[in-house]
């Protein structure tokens, strides 16, 4: 699958998924993926995604809540923002409650991550997808699916801790770079604050959605332009 940081030529790479699925749900998000990346930012729909998981390790942990909620650089729209608990194939840790404060009574009642799988790639059909660290939700969504249907889900994002660090890069200067000064946080909720949008209760995953959605909207605003081509953010 795509690695982070890799430039890949999204539309190529879509056709080639394309011909090589057999799942129809996955068939049906890559047949449906924007393809012209010249495309307006302004005029691409988006959709904000968020994953709070039982660990780091996509190899080992899984999902345990998915977030999201569809947006473009001016609008939020709240009405159509879907929330998930799953239950994961592997234990809660104490430490991971602690984190996301899912408790093992609620994952117990939960489904599988397979009874979402359907409205989740609906959700996310025909628009391009906008996390908060990139290999969060790559990697987890590729191994759930892989899990379930024996095949995963490559995708390209707008990641906004990319577009920050990008930004806190341009500050930083090449005086900055030659004296090796120590860039600020690109966590979300201190990502944030540099726009100053309002804070939020971190690691719930519609919540990290939202927030995710208006992080974007503020970083296209204060560092781009509305005709900036997708190509541009995408990675």
């Amino acid at each position: 699958m795509a690695k982070q940081g890799a430039k890949l030529d999204w539309p190529t790479r879509y056709q080639e998924l394309l011909a090589q699925s057999k799942q129809p749900l996955i068939k049906a998000f890559y047949e449906s993926a924007i393809c012209d990346l010249s495309t307006p930012i302004s005029d691409i729909p988006l959709v904000a995604l968020d994953f709070e998981t039982t660990g780091l390790n996509y190899q080992n942990d899984d999902i345990v809540s998915v977030g999201l909620i569809p947006f473009n650089t001016k609008r939020i729209f709240c009405k159509d923002s879907q929330h998930w608990i799953v239950q994961p194939r592997r234990k809660l840790a104490e430490e991971s409650i602690v984190i996301h404060g899912i408790t093992h009574s609620e994952v117990s009642d939960a489904p599988d991550f397979s009874t979402i799988m359907a409205p989740l790639l609906a959700a996310l059909k025909g628009k391009v997808i906008v996390v908060h660290f990139a290999p969060i939700e790559r990697h987890f969504l590729y191994q759930a699916l892989q899990a379930r249907l024996g095949e995963g889900l490559e995708f390209a994002v707008i990641d906004t801790l990319d577009l920050e660090t990008r930004a806190l890069k341009a500050k930083q200067g090449l005086l900055g770079r030659l004296f090796n000064s120590k860039l600020d946080s690109v966590r979300l909720a201190d990502s944030r604050i540099r726009y100053s949008l309002p804070a939020y209760q971190n690691h719930n995953a519609l919540n990290d959605a939202t927030a995710t959605a208006e992080l974007l909207q503020a970083q296209i605003a204060y560092h781009y332009r509305p005709d900036t081509p997708l190509s541009e953010l995408l990675i």
